[in-house]
């Protein structure tokens, strides 16, 4: 089994840019409504799809409000990652219980949390 976590938004171009060009995410699959991304190793997969769409069902028109969403990208160096994205002027946090990590936030609002777990203090 597989997830493909999907999001509706509005600012599906904006989206595109954002994941591929700063995140360095691949497309796997698009239209003119949806987007397929794929994590730059290949291994995880996040969908997003224009609101209201008449080829979809009901149930998948609602676009995503702006608030209560998260994701986590877990990282091998997540200071590498953080000196590349500086200009989003987040900072760094360490957490006792063994957690290296930053968040900023994409084009819909939605928080992203880049990580490297590391050994609790």
């Amino acid at each position: 089994m597989r997830l493909n976590a999907g999001i509706l938004i509005t600012k599906l171009s904006e989206t595109k840019t954002f994941y591929t060009q700063l995140l360095d995410f691949k497309i796997k699959f698009e239209n003119d409504f949806y987007l397929l991304l794929q994590t730059p190793n290949g291994k995880d997969s996040l969908s997003f799809l224009l609101p209201n769409h008449p080829t979809q069902h009901p149930m998948f028109h609602d676009a995503f409000a702006g608030k209560g969403m998260y994701l986590t990208v877990e990282v091998n160096n997540v200071d590498a990652l953080y000196a590349r994205l500086q200009q989003k002027n987040a900072p760094i946090k360490d957490e006792d219980w063994g957690k290296r990590h930053f968040a900023i936030q994409d084009p819909n609002g939605i928080g992203i949390d880049f990580v490297t777990y590391t050994e609790p203090k």
